[in-house]
């Protein structure tokens, strides 16, 4: 008897680790863990998976036609095939690497705090800036230019009018119109003009730049309002996340001896 009872004991504790493989290919045993961690990879990727008993089955069917594969290309002696190698060291290298990067973001997380205060601080930056309503002629001669800026003047001509001459086709089809933006979305001449025109005038001048001669108006012109942190707080903490990272390679290779 219990003799008896030592043998159920046993078979009791060896009945898990029997079932943590789902299945064997050649004695090589695919593991519960395998299928688990192939799953959540699936979820993860944000395909659409979901944990069902239809997906786990798939996972394991692949898992075992890959070892069968690998098995295959191991007997062909692949792995010594020099090409196969080192892709198999870039493939090593590049899952390190991206697991160096999530566990960085694990371990330094963008708190509440973190991002309120990164968020503040850009605010505060935009402070006191305006965005203008700005429409452009662009063409190629500086005479041409003259003497758009003249009729505009005069009133002897429409701003619409003459921008379907414009060589920025794109705004020419809405009469010249480039929408709401900061000045310093354009470029440096063109900026400087944008900002010293009052609303709903002509810039005193047309400006060059390196896409040819602007004639240029600004409709209108207004602060710049910051939107709301929740709005903006999954680009933001995105943006930071990367910022981060880039500065953990930096300090990485700084600190590497590379000759």
């Amino acid at each position: 008897m219990k003799r008896i009872i030592m043998l159920a004991a046993s078979l009791a504790l060896a009945a898990p680790l029997y079932a943590q493989n789902v299945a064997t290919v050649n004695g090589k045993a695919i593991t519960q863990e395998s299928v688990d961690q192939f799953v959540k990879l699936l979820i993860s990727q944000g395909q659409g998976a979901t944990d069902t008993p239809q997906l786990r089955e798939q996972v394991k069917e692949e898992l075992i036609n890959r070892q069968i594969m690998v098995q295959a290309a191991e007997k062909a002696g692949l792995t010594t095939d020099p090409t196969v190698a080192i892709q198999l060291e870039l493939s090593r290298q590049g899952i390190l690497a991206q697991a160096l990067m999530a566990d960085y973001v694990k371990k330094n997380p963008i708190t509440d705090a973190i991002a309120k205060a990164e968020y503040d601080k850009l605010k505060k930056a935009e402070d006191g800036k305006f965005e203008y309503n700005v429409r452009h002629i662009l063409v190629d001669d500086e005479k041409l230019a003259n003497d758009m800026q003249a009729k505009l003047k005069a009133k002897s001509a429409k701003f619409a009018d003459l921008a379907k001459q414009s060589k920025d086709t794109g705004s020419a089809e809405k009469g010249g119109d480039l929408g709401w933006a900061p000045n310093t979305n354009y470029v440096e001449p063109f900026a400087k003009a944008v900002a010293a025109t009052k609303k709903g005038q002509l810039a005193s001048a047309p400006v060059q730049s390196q896409y040819g001669w602007h004639v240029i108006e600004v409709i209108d012109v207004r602060p710049i309002e910051f939107p709301p942190f929740e709005q903006v707080r999954p680009q933001l903490e995105e943006m930071m996340k990367q910022t981060a990272l880039t500065t953990f390679q930096a300090e990485l290779r700084g600190s590497a001896t590379i000759k």
